[in-house]
C-alpha cells in the first residue's frame, strides 16, 4: 500500500494521518482481490512524500482515498492507493518520507 503525504504536512501530524489513511484505505477497498492479498500476507506500507503538482497528478490513478486534516482546516493532506500487482510509473519517482524536524 502506497501511502503520500504532501511534503508541507507538519511532522506531528504525520502519523496519525498515514494511520487513518491505511484504515481508511482498507476499508474502502476490503473486498478488492488485491486488498485480501495483500491483508492475508504482504502487508508491506509505503510512506512517500511529494508537491502539490504530484500530489494533483496521483489523484488521476485509480483506486485510492484521499484524507483531509480538520487541524489543517480541512486541507488535503493525503493519498493512500489500493495494494495492487503493479503501480504505475509515477510511483517509482516519489520521496520517501522522512522527518523533516528532527
Amino acid at each position: 500500500m502506497y501511502i503520500i503525504v504532501k511534503d508541507d504536512i507538519p511532522d506531528k501530524l504525520v502519523p496519525v494521518i498515514t494511520a487513518h489513511a491505511s484504515l481508511a484505505c482498507y476499508k474502502k477497498y476490503e473486498s478488492n482481490d488485491d486488498m485480501i492479498k495483500w491483508i492475508n500476507g504482504i502487508f508491506k506500507k509505503v510512506v512517500c512524500t511529494c508537491n502539490e503538482l504530484e500530489f494533483e497528478k496521483l489523484k488521476n490513478e485509480d483506486d485510492f482515498v484521499l484524507l483531509t486534516e480538520s487541524f489543517l482546516n480541512n486541507k488535503e493532506v493525503c493519498l493512500a492507493f489500493c495494494p495492487r500487482e503493479e503501480y504505475s510509473k509515477i510511483f517509482k519517482f516519489l520521496k520517501m518520507w522522512t522527518p523533516q524536524n528532527i
